[in-house]
């Protein structure tokens, strides 16, 4: 997968723009990633507010700004109370990041308009390819073109993860 994160001001202006390109929203979610301390990558386990099931996910990727390669591992659990109790006993706890995101998909792309707390607004785009180098670069070309189309400046791009920044500001 390749991704990219942008902080932005608002976002309305970008919605609006979304729909004028046709993209097909998905829906809103009122999401609550907890992140569990591991030797490597990321591992968080994802709550869907209304949802039976949860998700937990583990990936690496560089902490850079601008398009990235993200190696992603979801696996859906169906039992969310005693999955949680389980995790938490064998793993610290990191932090919790809480957000409501309005999902769209445009031409392969996901993406996502997100409002966290604590932290702002921003807009992930998120693109399914192979690990041909070829494939990512074509795919991380995708990504810049969309970003002027939504008219996403490059100074905006964030390089760490949410819960990265939830940490900074803890530590603040």
């Amino acid at each position: 997968m390749v991704e990219l994160k942008a902080r932005v001001n608002t976002l309305d202006p970008i919605r609006g723009k979304i729909i004028d390109l046709k993209a097909h929203h998905i829906g809103t979610f009122k999401q609550v990633d907890v992140y569990f301390e591991v030797p490597e990558g990321r591992l968080k386990l994802r709550e869907v507010e209304g949802k039976n099931t949860v998700e937990l996910v583990y990936y690496k990727r560089e902490n850079v700004s601008g398009p990235k390669r993200s190696d992603v591992f979801i696996l859906e659990v169906q039992e969310p109370a005693v999955f949680k109790s389980l995790l938490e006993k064998v793993l610290k706890t990191g932090v919790t990041v809480e957000k409501l995101r309005e999902v769209y998909r445009y031409q392969g792309t996901q993406i996502h308009l997100d409002t966290v707390k604590k932290l702002g607004v921003f807009v992930e785009f998120e693109r399914e390819t192979t690990a041909d180098l070829q494939a990512i670069r074509k795919n991380q070309q995708t990504l810049k073109g969309l970003m002027k189309k939504l008219g996403i400046k490059t100074e905006n791009l964030e390089k760490l993860s949410y819960s990265d920044l939830i940490q900074k500001c803890n530590q603040k």
